[in-house]
């Protein structure tokens, strides 16, 4: 049974002031009806990183799982062929 020393609720925040709703983004690759991403294409790679040199994530680049999973190989193998730093100081 409840005791009479119980905390009050707190309200919940509103969502019509846009607390936790994310603007969702669309797939580039999608977008442009590319099925594979090729790693010579170091123009497109080069968006999906950091200034450092660090793989940005799908929620950040907005892509679906299907072509981040392509972007991170082929970021991986453009930097084994010297075409993309490994890490930008």
């Amino acid at each position: 049974m409840p005791s009479s020393t119980t905390k009050p609720r707190r309200p919940r925040r509103s969502t019509a002031a846009g607390f936790g709703q994310d603007r969702h983004r669309s797939c580039h690759f999608c977008n442009e009806k590319i099925e594979e991403v090729d790693f010579k294409n170091v123009e497109s790679l080069r968006r999906m990183m950091s200034d450092r040199g660090k793989i940005r994530s799908r929620r950040v680049t907005g892509n679906c799982r299907r072509h981040q999973n392509q972007v991170e190989v082929a970021v991986k193998r453009a930097r084994a062929m010297a075409l993309l730093p490994y890490v930008n100081s």
